[in-house]
C-alpha cells in the first residue's frame, strides 16, 4: 500500500538544551516512497527554553512541516501525546521522544511492513534483532521485561517491548481511543486498547537504543512502573472502554 503522509508526534518537556538535535535527526531522514513528514511537537508547559528553542528552530527551517503546541500548565507526557494524536493529519503517526534515545533514520523499518501491506501498528522493539543498544541498567531491562509479559499475558499478544517508545499507528485507529492516563501510563493503556480493536494487525521491528543515563536527563524512575502495572490491570481487566 501507500500514503502521502506520516505524522511524527514529539512530546517535549525540558528538552531545550537538545531539541534541536532530534529536529535535525528528523529533517534529515528520507521517507520510503516519497512520504511527507508532519512534525508535530507538544511542549509540556516546560520549565527551560524549550520554546524559545522550537521557535528558534522554526524560523530557521521555514521548509519544514512543523507544528508547535504549547499547554498552559504541566500535564505528563501521556497529556502531551494526546495532543499531538488529536492534532495529527498524516494517514499514519509515529511517537518521537524529544531526547535522543531513539534514531529517527529508523522510522523506515517500522513503516516497512505498512507498506507492504501487512500492518496497522507497528511497534519498534529494543529487545530484537543485531541493532546497537547502550549498556545501562539492569533492573530497567527486568522491569521492562515483566511490563511487557505481564502485558501480553493479559492483551494476548506476543511483544517484546510494550514500553517502547517507537509506536507506529494508522492514524484513524489510534485517534478512535478514548485515552485517558496523561503521564507514563500512556504505552499500556493504548496497548490494551488498540489490541482490542477487531482483526487490527500488529507487528514489531527490531530498533537501536541509545539511552539516557538521569545525569543526562532521563525522567521515568521506579514510581512509574508501579503506575504501568496498575494501567496493565485497570484497562486490560477492570475497565473495557
Amino acid at each position: 500500500m501507500s500514503f502521502k503522509k506520516l505524522s511524527i508526534v514529539i512530546p517535549a518537556y525540558n528538552e531545550g538544551k537538545t531539541i534541536h538535535l532530534i529536529l535535525d535527526k528528523v529533517k534529515a531522514v528520507q521517507l520510503l516512497g516519497g512520504i511527507e513528514k508532519e512534525i508535530i511537537i507538544v511542549n509540556d508547559k516546560s520549565g527551560d527554553d524549550t520554546e524559545e528553542a522550537v521557535q528558534r528552530y522554526m524560523g530557521q527551517n521555514t521548509d519544514m512541516n512543523i507544528q508547535y503546541h504549547c499547554h498552559k500548565v504541566n500535564m505528563g507526557k501521556g497529556a502531551a501525546l494526546h495532543t499531538g494524536i488529536s492534532l495529527s493529519t498524516g494517514e499514519y503517526l509515529i511517537i518521537q521522544d524529544a531526547d535522543l534515545e531513539y534514531d529517527p533514520n529508523e522510522y523506515n523499518l517500522l513503516l516497512q511492513p505498512v507498506l507492504d501491506g501487512f500492518a496497522d501498528v507497528v511497534y519498534g522493539s529494543r529487545f530484537l534483532g543485531g541493532n546497537p543498544h547502550r549498556i545501562l541498567f539492569f533492573w530497567h531491562s527486568i522491569g521492562n521485561k515483566f511490563l511487557t509479559f505481564l502485558s501480553n499475558m493479559l492483551s494476548n499478544l506476543n511483544l517484546t517491548d510494550m514500553e517502547t517508545c517507537y509506536k507506529l499507528f494508522r492514524t484513524d485507529l489510534i485517534q478512535s481511543l478514548k485515552l485517558k492516563e496523561k503521564r507514563f501510563g500512556f504505552e499500556p493503556e493504548v496497548t490494551a486498547k488498540i489490541a482490542r480493536i477487531p482483526k487490527v494487525r500488529i507487528y514489531e521491528v527490531g530498533i537501536s537504543y541509545y539511552g539516557r543515563t538521569y545525569e543526562e536527563g532521563k525522567k521515568i524512575g521506579w514510581k512509574d512502573g508501579f503506575r504501568a502495572i496498575y494501567c496493565i490491570l485497570k484497562y486490560n481487566i477492570f475497565r473495557k472502554k
